[in-house]
């Protein structure tokens, strides 16, 4: 086997030809699997070249799963699979986004003065409470998913925050500011925990609540309590995050694109 120095490159070109039909690109990356003998080319009866990935390549790509998996925090399995969830439901999902948010209901005096607070990047309508403190801070919501629709009246935007230890969600709960944030941005916000961590009622009102029964790889999600719902039109700020982000992409749609096929439609 000629000695190769695997990149990710490499881990992502052995998982598209996993996934597919194992057409041949034909390129570089090609080239160094095929000389690492992680894929061989197999030429059909009627002459037609595939690529299949060898007992070596399948042992890479499971090791490099494992030590993915291994990295990850709890935290973090627990958000990827409720996010899952949200793709399966029909959701366009984004984890960790830096958006700016307006805080609402601070007095004058308790205002720091700021170039950004006084000349904010956007100019839309918004109420005038909202338009009176004019207090701008960054808000970085664990999960942010619209439906996936060309109709901006039913994209109900919505914010997921995972709390894996009960120390985590009650520090949440005391930064009042934080959680104005996720709900100016959004039209139902959610917690996100463990069962047994909380009980409803620690939980302000107007946050629904989502519980994970079992362990974080394999346990089972339950709603508790549904958000209360408030009309929000996404201002454009935070349509410009939106773009310049990547959204998550389920299993299912990454291999369609392997394959070539369209990913989705829109859904009313």
């Amino acid at each position: 086997m000629t000695a190769l120095t695997i990149t990710r490159f490499h881990r992502t070109r052995l998982m598209q030809i996993w996934r597919s039909a194992g057409w041949p690109c034909k390129d570089a990356l090609e080239i160094d699997l095929l000389a690492a003998e992680l894929v061989a080319l197999h030429t059909s009866a009627e002459g037609f070249e595939t690529l299949k990935l060898t007992e070596g390549g399948i042992r890479l790509l499971a090791e490099a799963r494992q030590r993915g998996v291994r990295a990850l925090s709890p935290h973090d399995r627990m958000g990827q699979r409720f996010a899952a969830q949200l793709l399966a439901s029909g959701r366009i999902v984004w984890r960790e986004l830096s958006l700016r948010a307006v805080i609402e209901g601070l007095p004058a005096e308790a205002v720091p003065p700021s170039p950004v607070a006084s000349n904010p990047l956007w100019s839309e309508d918004t109420p005038a409470s909202r338009k009176a403190a004019n207090v701008w801070r960054m808000a970085r919501p664990d999960l942010f998913s619209v439906r996936n629709t060309t109709v901006p009246a039913y994209l109900q935007p919505m914010v997921h925050e995972i709390k894996h230890s009960r120390a985590d969600l009650l520090s949440d709960l005391r930064h009042d500011a934080k959680r104005q944030a996720y709900q100016w941005l959004c039209e139902e916000c959610y917690y996100v925990f463990p069962a047994g961590i909380a009980e409803p009622e620690e939980i302000p009102e107007h946050f629904g609540i989502w519980v994970l029964h079992g362990g974080v790889d394999d346990g089972r999600f339950e709603l508790l309590r549904p958000a209360r719902h408030a009309s929000c039109t996404l201002p454009f700020a935070v349509w410009m995050a939106l773009c310049k982000a990547t959204p998550l992409r389920s299993e299912d749609e990454l291999a369609q694109a392997h394959l070539g096929e369209p990913i989705g439609g829109d859904a009313p």
